[in-house]
């Protein structure tokens, strides 16, 4: 994750939705995420601990949400966690995370802005 993500002061994804996934993305199934870090859902999938709950938050998550936050997981995350974008980071919105942070009272994430060209420097 670069110095620059958003994702570093929010954390509101890992406080508000439940990561789940396949079973095999775990370490005993020759994955990586931590078995000790689920639970079982259902026979083929599993939750990240703290997140099959209401409120839900993963006990992976360290910090404030919308403060500094950081993932003890992150190099052994699951593809759910892999996959989430926050909204504008591959210059695409995405609603799923304005949810959560709306959740936690934070705004929703703004498009970077694109530099204005001065009508002096088309022609």
């Amino acid at each position: 994750m670069s110095d620059t993500s958003p994702c570093l002061n929010c954390g509101a994804c890992c406080a508000h939705f439940r990561v789940s996934f396949f079973w095999g993305e775990c370490q005993s199934a020759g994955g990586s995420v931590p078995d000790h870090q689920v639970e079982l859902i259902t026979p083929q999938r599993v939750a990240m601990l703290g997140t099959n709950q209401k409120p839900a938050r993963c006990t992976g998550l360290l910090g404030d949400v919308g403060s500094a936050v950081r993932c003890t997981l992150y190099e052994q995350r699951s593809s759910t966690c892999r996959e989430f974008q926050a909204s504008w980071s591959d210059g695409q919105h995405n609603p799923e995370c304005d949810a959560a942070r709306a959740a936690h009272g934070l705004p929703p994430l703004q498009p970077p802005e694109v530099p204005s060209v001065s009508p002096e420097r088309v022609a």
